[in-house]
């Protein structure tokens, strides 16, 4: 499964998922679950529009993401 993480970037540059791209079908998260940071990044549990839940994390300077639930 290939995704890619469209986030947006509050006033405090603090970003944070509001699209993800599942093999090529735009999916709106309406929901953010949970969010929590710990050592290796920070993390959020969202929920998509087709109801799908997945636990992602960004980490490092360059503001990787990845699936990890």
């Amino acid at each position: 499964m290939r995704i890619e993480v469209i986030a947006y970037a509050g006033y405090r540059g603090e970003q944070e998922p509001r699209t993800l791209v599942v093999d090529g079908e735009r999916l709106e998260v309406v929901e953010i679950r949970k969010r929590w940071a710990a050592p290796d990044g920070r993390f959020f549990d969202v929920r998509l529009a087709d109801r799908r839940t997945f636990v992602l994390r960004v980490s490092g300077e360059e503001e990787s993401w990845e699936r990890v639930g």
